[in-house]
């Protein structure tokens, strides 16, 4: 496979932001795959992505918590107009950790200031709401990001974690540019509702975890030890047994890939890509070598008997496991299916202490 990406990654449309095709997840480097990265070499490899043409820059509060919010800014000192930036609000905090959810307005409010002051800048590209707060109407929630497009802090409104029903209550009341949600080849829990409501509705979707968390790059077998804080640890679809049994989807996406030269990564990333023009990957990773991989999956061109082949062959297999654990799943909005009130239907609550697991 031949590496002619453009310095631009050829962009999309998120809603009516222009971004790259293909950003990055700064979470990483501070949050859920083993220990932290040092400081500085979390700085030069965002810097790296931004030479690479990345400019697209996914971030968020509780990632650190506030570290990862450090990092871009330090990464993007002198190019910050340049590139498009993305936090999040929504956790409540104790001593610096984060103890349940708080999507109430004045909190939401603090948060921003708080997220400007550690980005270092005067306005925030994306504002997402990282998780659906079942104590606060999502109205309300609009209505505040609102204000603050108004006030020109920020300049777009996405929703984390959110189901169809909440997607259409918020955007009622402020446009929404963009739902980020977890998407991948193994993690197709959004096309039933979430994707057919973002393209009815214009708004873009943002795929986190779109290398299922590092399991669809084929680096993570069976026999794979994971690093101590690594969250995937307690997740039912990595324990040994499951990795093993779900290989066969990393051999399809190999099977694809390895005549056009390409790496199961780079065709699980060009499969999303294939999905819909507006739909944009964010992996994340803390190694130089990868972030060139991913960017250059802009370059592998799957063909129409490639995705049904892929297509085809997936729907014959049973993926053993849920994606995330628990604690994890019951955050998400999957309850808020049409004609229905996310605050009904999925039961959150505010997990105690500071055991809150990974928001993504």
């Amino acid at each position: 496979m031949n590496s002619q990406t453009s310095p631009a990654l050829r962009n999309r449309k998120l809603g009516d932001l222009d971004v790259p095709a293909i950003g990055m997840g700064v979470m990483n480097f501070v949050h859920a795959y083993g220990p932290p990265t040092q400081r500085a070499e979390a700085v030069r490899l965002v810097r790296h992505a931004f030479d690479r043409g990345v400019r697209f820059f996914d971030t968020a509060e509780v990632y650190g918590p506030y570290m990862a919010e450090e990092i871009a800014r330090d990464a993007l000192i002198g190019v910050r107009n340049q590139a498009v930036i993305c936090t999040k609000f929504g956790f409540q905090y104790e001593n610096g950790k984060p103890v349940g959810l708080n999507s109430k307005p004045a909190h939401i409010r603090q948060a921003v200031e708080g997220s400007l002051k550690r980005l270092g800048t005067d306005y925030i590209d994306l504002l997402y709401q990282h998780r659906i707060d079942p104590e606060v109407p999502i109205e309300d929630v609009a209505g505040t990001v609102g204000d603050l497009i108004r006030e020109g802090k920020v300049k777009h409104f996405g929703l984390s974690g959110a189901g169809a029903a909440t997607i259409r209550r918020a955007h009622a009341v402020q446009p929404l540019t963009a739902i980020e949600n977890q998407y991948s080849f193994w993690v197709r829990e959004q096309e039933p509702e979430v994707l057919p409501v973002c393209e009815e509705l214009g708004i873009g979707f943002v795929a986190y975890s779109p290398l299922g968390m590092g399991y669809l790059t084929g680096t993570v077998a069976a026999e794979t030890e994971l690093l101590e804080g690594d969250l995937r640890a307690v997740f039912p679809r990595f324990t040994q047994e499951a990795r093993r049994r779900n290989w066969r989807v990393v051999e399809l996406l190999r099977q694809v890939g390895l005549p056009k030269g390409a790496t199961p990564a780079q065709t699980a990333l060009a499969w999303l890509l294939a999905r819909k023009p507006w739909i944009v990957p964010i992996p994340g990773t803390t190694k130089i070598a990868h972030l060139n991989e991913n960017v250059a999956a802009l370059d592998l061109e799957l063909t129409r008997d490639d995705l049904k082949f892929l297509e085809d062959s997936y729907a014959m297999l049973t993926i053993e496991g849920a994606s995330s654990g628990p604690s994890q799943l019951a955050q998400i909005d999957i309850g808020a299916k049409e004609g229905t009130s996310s605050a009904d239907n999925h039961g959150l609550s505010p997990l105690p202490g500071s055991k809150m697991g990974a928001p993504r």
